[in-house]
């Protein structure tokens, strides 16, 4: 039974290495869309 429970670990751990992974993504990119000049607006 420590083999399923071996599995579920691995399987948490890398879960959570991949939302860790995105949320970063997603911070740089709202990171870089704060940052980035407005495009020229014409009145």
């Amino acid at each position: 039974m420590t083999g399923g429970q071996d599995k579920r670990k691995e399987r948490l751990a890398q879960a959570l290495r991949d939302n860790l992974r995105r949320r970063k993504a997603q911070a740089r990119e709202s990171r870089d869309a704060e940052t980035t000049p407005p495009a020229e607006r014409k009145d």
